[in-house]
């Protein structure tokens, strides 16, 4: 089984569903964190880690000795990452999606391909949890590779706690496609609802089952609330606010640390979702 925390936006509080998720569910578990232009699972969880493995992308490498200057390398490609000025081949590492398209069509076989490291798989285990997360290299702006390498980990046998990038872009869209559920995190004000609505759409679409879960319940408005009833979305938890809750987080500590009675609560948050699946 696996599960995504996702959200609009960021700061509502994926982070800590996802990590008191999984310390409070009793079976094989795995966390996997795919928000991995700024990893934050292993503050909270202090992994052990064991194996690190560097990832990267393919990138082009052309032999000028051979190349005819056709153009066609960059005709093909849709990001401008090569292109042809006279007698000149200009290639742009950062822009290079690794789609192999330039070397395959390039008829006097002059490009091969070279790796451009994106960032690093670390792995490891934390409270007999396996944990997993990515970190992209600092400048990368290309994130969805790095969550495939990570997502790659996954073991079907497990149930996998997946936590996804803030926002609605391509890398939560990569984090999130082919999990079994979404959570979906909010908090009750305008810009919650906003980013909620927008990250409803995208499960929708990729026709995933979702609930939300509303974090500081007790700040704001009803507009969460209004339109999940609306809309026929389960709200599966409610947090309110605590003031020991955020103590302990600015500590890196989790809810059910300091709250204990909240394992109970997390994990009959993790039966509700096994029984709508």
């Amino acid at each position: 089984m696996i599960i995504a925390i996702a959200s609009g936006k960021g700061g509502t509080g994926k982070t800590t569903i996802a990590t008191n998720l999984a310390l409070s569910i009793n079976r094989d578990v795995q966390l996997i964190d795919c928000d991995v232009e700024e990893p934050n699972c292993h503050i909270f969880m202090k992994p052990a880690f064991t194996n690190s493995e560097s990832i990267g992308v393919p990138i082009p490498k052309v032999d000028a000795s051979r190349c005819s200057y056709c153009a066609e390398c960059g005709r093909i490609c849709q990001y401008s990452a090569i292109v042809v000025i006279g007698k000149k081949v200009l290639t742009f590492p950062e822009l290079c999606h690794g789609c192999g398209g330039c070397s395959l069509v390039c008829p006097e076989e002059a490009i091969s391909e070279t790796t451009r490291e994106l960032g690093v798989v670390e792995k490891g285990w934390a409270d007999g949890i396996e944990f997993i997360h990515g970190k992209l290299r600092i400048s990368e702006a290309m994130a969805p590779p790095l969550i495939r390498a990570v997502k790659k980990g996954i073991d079907q046998n497990k149930t996998a706690i997946i936590d996804a990038p803030p926002g609605t872009s391509c890398p939560v869209i990569e984090a999130v496609k082919g999990s079994n559920f979404c959570i979906l995190v909010t908090e009750p004000t305008p810009f919650g609802l906003n980013d909620l609505i927008l990250a409803v759409g995208v499960v929708r679409i990729l026709k995933i089952p979702f609930g939300v879960v509303i974090n500081q319940s007790d700040i704001g408005d009803q507009g969460i609330n209004e339109y999940c009833q609306r809309e026929g979305i389960p709200v599966l938890m409610e947090i309110p606010t605590d003031r020991g809750i955020a103590e302990a987080y600015s500590l890196g500590k989790t809810i059910v640390e300091v709250r204990p009675g909240w394992k109970d609560k997390f994990s009959s948050l993790f039966d509700n979702i096994a029984n709508q699946i």
